[in-house]
């Protein structure tokens, strides 16, 4: 018996393994829907956004492995979610899917600095959250709302999903989007049968298909920026302050080192980016994966070597994916978002000063405007600080004359 376990009573190695193991299946099967979508939604092809959809399960397993190994804490690392919905409401830009690729690149680069140049991390910090948060709920809006037009559409192949999804939720949040994608996939096998349509073996077969980066200054404005934004504001910092409610402080120079570098390394292979894990992260670093939070690294460790197994599947899912009736798809990726379109939505209007401000935030980001060669996040964020700096201007004037009387 250890030391840890003549504190902490005897607990077995397989313990933290079956964590990880299931916080990986979790994260995997309830977002890569989403990344799927939102790579080809920015002109990757099927076995493009197949090479990006392994190449993220590769770097973030490899990036949290050394990080839980070097520094014994469970730091979990996961793709960012948010980000491939907004990649998805983005839409093809100006040089396609290579400057796509030039964008990953940049967001990668940036994230590196963030680490290692504190004042970067300053400035996006000094970004209201309110802001951010409904930059990212309007874009994800549409997603959301794609389950309802597709019922409307193909009622016979979306109900099974949604019910088999709600009646899951019931009783596990956790295992409901997972269950929905069991569900979708049925009804994909099922669909592909009754038509007499075959898939290759040769398409199920795992591969990389690695892509030049090419830079626009569109890409560079209308897929970095947003892309970095919402990933700072919705994953990094929410991830450092989900570890430190468990007691875990998190090397941030370290961490964002690590996860840049992933994110670059990623980009040529399709990857878009990676990111410290936030609602995952508590599945690693929660009691329930060891007593002994000196021993719940193993978890995280877990998670990653899980990963790896995960990225081998990747382009049979790509593919079975591709094959999907129209809608199915898409139904599973907005129900995977449900969760996080209710907490944007109720960190951009949590404070009433700046509700305005949010609120046309929101409906520029939901509305899928294209200027310039630019997307609907840019602008949604330029409206909302440029509108919140004239109404917190303004605001001293219009009450004077209430103070003073």
């Amino acid at each position: 018996m250890t030391a840890a376990d003549s504190a902490y009573g005897p607990t077995p190695l397989s313990t933290p393994i079956s964590a990880g193991i299931v916080a990986s299946l979790v994260g995997f099967t309830s977002s890569f829907a989403v990344v799927l979508t939102g790579l080809r939604a920015v002109g990757a092809t099927p076995a493009e956004a197949a090479s990006g959809l392994s190449a993220l399960c590769v770097t973030q397993a490899l990036g949290m492995m050394w990080l839980a190994r070097r520094y014994r804490q469970p730091i979990t690392l996961a793709w960012s979610t948010p980000g491939a919905a907004l990649l998805a409401g983005t839409g093809v830009v100006a040089g396609g899917w290579p400057a796509a690729v030039g964008a990953f690149v940049t967001v990668g680069i940036l994230i590196v600095l963030t680490g290692l140049w504190p004042r970067l991390g300053a400035l996006v910090s000094r970004i209201p959250v309110p802001l951010a948060q409904a930059m990212l709920a309007g874009v994800l809006l549409p997603l959301c709302s794609a389950p309802v037009a597709a019922f409307a559409d193909s009622p016979a192949l979306i109900a099974p999903v949604a019910v088999v999804w709600l009646v899951v939720l019931r009783f596990s949040t956790r295992w409901a989007v997972p269950a929905a994608f069991v569900a979708a996939a049925a009804v994909i096998a099922a669909d592909l049968i009754g038509s007499g349509t075959s898939i290759a073996t040769s398409d199920l077969v795992p591969g990389i298909d690695w892509t030049v980066p090419h830079w626009t200054w569109q890409a560079t404005i209308g897929i970095a920026v947003p892309l970095y934004i919402v990933t700072m504001a919705s994953q990094n910092i929410p991830g450092t302050t989900v570890m430190a409610s468990f007691g875990f402080r998190i090397p941030w120079r370290a961490s964002m080192t690590v996860t840049g570098t992933g994110t670059v390394l990623g980009a040529f292979a399709g990857g878009h980016t990676i990111n410290l894990a936030a609602i995952s992260a508590a599945l690693s670093a929660n009691p329930g994966a060891h007593p002994d939070p000196k021993r719940r690294w193993i978890a995280a460790f877990s998670v990653g070597c899980s990963y790896l197994v995960l990225a081998l599947l990747a382009t049979a899912l790509a593919t079975l994916v591709a094959a999907a009736p129209a809608g199915v798809v898409e139904t599973v990726a907005g129900l995977a978002l449900l969760g996080t379109l209710a907490a944007s939505l109720f960190g951009a209007l949590e404070h009433a000063a700046d509700r305005e401000a949010t609120v046309l935030t929101f409906l520029v980001a939901a509305s899928g405007l294209t200027f310039a060669g630019i997307g609907s996040a840019f602008w949604a964020l330029v409206v909302g600080l440029v509108v919140r700096a004239i109404l917190r201007r303004q605001s001293p004037i219009a009450t004077a004359p209430e103070e003073t009387g």
